[in-house]
């Protein structure tokens, strides 16, 4: 059976926002407590890490007979490995189209739901000798972009945003293609575009607001895109048909959907749906 690329065991790891750490230290077992138990497994895009996390501890606090695992990687990545028959209890992508290639083969439960929306950033390592000041400038021949590779959604929508700049006020009519002349990595998610501009191994990427972390923060410059051709990534949540866990699962997919989880993942950056 193929294994995620990347398995977070679960703790809670230094770093985590007060907010994080506030809410698990409120959700302690109840003595009463009748839920879901055993052994929960949950593949997730590689921009959910930290928020599911959190999320994951939060089913723990909640349901004591649960224990949760997480596998991170490209959306992509992950929708192959659960075709090829790995034992997964939830899927969330980071976009509808690695959903769907997992609904279509007939492996989701029920319906995907949008859970959270995302938007685009442009990082600029600030270590990076390059003078990357404004949008324009990543066009400059000599500049190292990173990006995701076009399968990753973060890739297809950084290249959907790049396209829309073309002969926008200020920028050329082949702004995207100078872009992409310059791209020195193709990475298989957004973390390892992360990686590479915070390790001044590129002086640029672009990433999701999600990605600029308190820690990312300190290392990167951030250019927003403007909303007019910034792209809105939206993610799907589902249980899968052959999930060895489906009330775990359901559970879970519940707590990312209630008021709670929203406010959690607005609290990590990113736009949720069920706003309240």
């Amino acid at each position: 059976m193929p294994a995620p690329d990347r398995f977070l065991p679960l703790r809670l790891a230094r770093g985590l926002p007060l907010t994080a750490l506030c809410l698990l230290l409120s959700f302690g077992p109840s003595p009463a407590w009748s839920g879901p138990a055993g052994h929960l497994t949950v593949f997730s895009a590689a921009s959910l890490t930290d928020v599911f996390v959190v999320l994951g501890k939060v089913l723990e606090q909640r349901n004591p007979g649960v224990g949760v695992t997480h596998g991170f990687a490209g959306s992509q990545q992950l929708a192959t490995q659960i075709e090829q028959g790995a034992r997964v209890d939830v899927f969330a992508s980071a976009d509808q189209r690695w959903m769907d290639y997992v609904r279509q083969r007939g492996l989701v439960a029920g319906v995907a739901t949008e859970f959270v929306r995302n938007m685009l950033v442009v990082i600029v390592a600030r270590s990076s000798p390059a003078r990357i000041a404004r949008l324009q400038d990543l066009a400059t021949p000599g500049i190292k972009v990173v990006l995701a590779a076009a399968a990753v959604p973060v890739g297809r929508y950084s290249r959907e945003a790049l396209d829309r700049l073309n002969g926008a006020p200020g920028f050329a009519q082949d702004y995207a293609q100078r872009v992409l002349r310059n791209v020195v990595s193709h990475e298989e998610n957004v973390r390892g575009v992360v990686s590479k501009v915070q390790l001044g191994e590129a002086d640029a990427g672009i990433v999701y607001r999600s990605d600029v972390t308190p820690a990312t923060a300190g290392r990167v410059l951030v250019l927003d895109i403007p909303d007019r051709y910034n792209v809105v990534a939206s993610y799907p949540i589902a249980v899968l048909r052959a999930a060895p866990n489906p009330a775990a699962a359901a559970a879970f997919v519940s707590l990312v959907l209630s008021p709670l989880g929203q406010r959690v993942l607005r609290d990590h950056n990113f736009t949720p749906v069920n706003a309240r």
